[in-house]
């Protein structure tokens, strides 16, 4: 299998593993989505795999962007000036994968990371991790195709309840949204979504697939329509203030001041 810089790639059980290792946070960048998007695509092409189980090292499933020192990330120019493919395009690859996914999601999933979370068709949590859509918090418009995701699985008015406030919940709440799948201690996380995508393993892949894609049609064009949208608005308000406002009110963890400029 291919050799990749932020993550870590195997198989057992007819199970794919890909693992994110840029502990302890797990910040993304388009080179880690890149790596992911490219690791799926590998595992959609080798008939020994069935599913996938997508996990992380480290205290955080995925911290979102590292805003505090890299407040340009996902931004066009992100990658020295130069105008490279977009974080959210490489984003809307993942959903663009033919096997199912059953995410282990051990610590935070917030931001960009939540976003990176609801990639995947199942997830399995404890009451110690933390799931928050922070974007309005920092000052600016969410992304990673949160707003086609989101009101997918909990529903138009939870959704627009967790996006406005930009509000922490815990993994037992997220289970009760239907944002998370399977509760269970922290030190069982990884063993039962292995467990999970086993089970799914054992069905027939060709028509598991095939159920897969039925259920799920449209949905990577709904998030790359999504996205468009999400690109525009966040560069702007990355001008503003309040964007920068957010951030720093992030880094001395007290509430923003936001002057609505």
């Amino acid at each position: 299998m291919t050799s990749y810089l932020d993550i870590a790639t195997s198989i057992t059980d007819r199970v794919g593993l890909v693992e994110i290792r840029k502990p302890p946070n797990n910040f993304f960048d388009v080179s880690l989505i890149n790596q992911i998007a490219d690791a799926f695509a590998e595992f959609d092409a080798d008939p020994e795999c069935r599913s996938i189980l997508f996990a992380a090292q480290g205290k955080a499933f995925c911290a979102g962007a590292d805003f505090a020192n890299r407040p340009d990330t996902g931004t066009v120019s992100e990658s020295g000036g130069v105008i490279t493919k977009h974080l959210y395009k490489e984003a809307a690859r993942l959903f663009r994968a033919k096997k199912p996914v059953v995410a282990a999601v051990h610590g935070p999933a917030i931001g960009g990371g939540l976003g990176l979370a609801l990639v995947a068709d199942f997830r399995v949590t404890c009451v110690e991790a933390r799931f928050s859509a922070n974007f309005n918090r920092l000052g600016f418009h969410p992304g990673f195709g949160l707003t086609a995701t989101l009101p997918r699985l909990v529903g138009p008015q939870q959704a627009a309840l967790l996006l406005y406030t930009g509000r922490r919940i815990d993994g037992a709440e997220a289970v009760r949204l239907g944002l998370a799948d399977v509760l269970v201690p922290p030190d069982q996380v990884r063993s039962a979504a292995q467990a999970l995508a086993v089970e799914i393993a054992q069905s027939a892949p060709l028509s598991t697939q095939s159920t897969r894609e039925t259920l799920r049609r449209g949905l990577a064009d709904l998030v790359e329509a999504a996205t468009e949208r999400e690109l525009v608005e966040q560069d702007w308000q990355r001008k503003t203030a309040d964007f920068k406002e957010g951030v720093k009110a992030m880094g001395e963890r007290r509430l923003p001041d936001f002057k609505g400029h």
